[in-house]
């Protein structure tokens, strides 16, 4: 079970299509475990994505899933960096993203990262910011902070000002051990206000680039399987032909990638044609505000319900892989220990029953399709 050749996954496009992805791929598995490169190739990338809600974003959620198929972790490297592009673009204020970029919204008890005006009139942060991944080496990000009164606004940071301090974290997990996520301590930091007051969370680019981290979740399992099916075929040739308990395993795991991969191309085609647009229920803050309506259902529903279905959809995969090929290769195979680790961690930002929580909040108040 050593790394197989990389092999885009589909989402909606023809095979031939995809052929256009295997340069890239190619790249980033010679580039596994060496995070400056992948940060390289991660900005090379940049150049050409599809953006979410243009026409592409099957694609870019193909191009996602793909590069976390050859290495999660660089799947990790790709995905911010790209969706900080995209949340500059839907600003419409003219910023570029130079070099490589981050996008850092997480929060964490004890700390509170505030964005005021000085003298100037100009916005300075100032404070903590938790889960900061590859701040070290990254050049800037879209980070959320807190206003003079208490909302929460998008700003771009300068990753290299001299009042930025990121720490080195005391990072013991054995997944993404590349992509280490420590705290950044912000003193009086110049920053660029992106969208205005809670822009970042209503805009329904928001929900798109939750489900473009589903499609790295996907990527991820997308491989496992492959490497299930590829423990049977070497087993046939070796005179071990599978039992029905391994058929049937299989069986589960090709008709749940099949569901998912459906959704998935689904809600590509639902953005595309406009009918996600609606934020009036758009993000985590705000479950229970607006008036959704069912002939309307928000942007960050069917967010959650794409995550939550694949978030599933893998966890399941894992389970069913790991359980049949048993503790052999965990022990003895690097490469797939690595990818089962780095997809347990990676699957955590999903978070479970609470996310399902604010769905369940969502459905009750009508915003849903049935």
């Amino acid at each position: 079970m050593s790394a197989p050749d990389p092999q885009p996954v589909r989402i909606s496009s023809a095979p031939v299509q995809l052929q256009a992805l295997e340069p890239a791929l190619e790249k980033i598995s010679a580039a596994v475990g060496d995070v400056p490169a992948l940060i390289s190739i991660a900005r090379e990338i940049g150049h050409t994505a599809p953006m979410p809600g243009e026409g592409s974003t099957a694609k870019l959620w193909e191009l996602l899933a793909s590069v976390t198929a050859v290495d999660v972790a660089a799947g990790r490297v790709l995905e911010p960096h790209l969706d900080a592009l995209a949340i500059l673009a839907q600003s419409g204020a003219g910023m570029e993203a130079t070099g490589a970029w981050g996008v850092f919204a997480a929060e964490g008890p004890g700390m509170k990262l505030e964005a005021k005006r000085d003298a100037a009139g100009n916005y300075v942060l100032n404070g903590s910011k938790p889960w900061c991944s590859l701040a070290q080496q990254l050049d800037g990000a879209v980070i959320t902070a807190h206003t003079a009164d208490n909302n929460r606004a998008a700003f771009a940071v300068n990753l290299k000002d001299s009042g930025v301090a990121a720490e080195t974290p005391a990072w013991t997990a054995r997944g993404l051990q590349e992509i280490p996520s420590g705290t950044v301590h912000f003193d009086n930091v110049p920053v660029e206000p992106i969208g205005g007051e809670g822009w970042y969370f209503k805009r329904p680019g928001f929900a798109w680039g939750g489900i473009g981290v589903a499609a790295c979740w996907l990527g991820g399992a997308v491989t496992l399987a492959r490497d299930y099916a590829t423990a049977l075929e070497k087993g046939a040739d070796n005179g071990r032909e599978p039992d029905q308990i391994a058929l049937a395993t299989l069986g589960e795991i090709d008709r749940t990638i099949s569901m998912v991969t459906g959704y998935l191309a689904q809600a590509a085609e639902r953005i595309d044609g406009g009918e996600l647009e609606s934020a009036d229920s758009g993000s985590p803050d705000s479950v229970g505000a607006g008036n959704t309506s069912q002939d309307d259902p928000s942007a960050w529903s069917e967010a959650l319900c794409v995550r939550g279905t694949v978030a599933a959809a893998v966890e399941r995969i894992q389970t069913l892989v790991t359980q049949n090929l048993g503790p052999g290769p965990l022990a003895f195979n690097e490469t797939y220990g690595k990818r089962m680790a780095d997809l347990s961690l990676y699957i955590r930002q999903h978070h479970a029953m609470r996310d399902d929580a604010q769905l369940g909040a969502l459905t009750l108040k009508g915003d849903r399709s049935w």
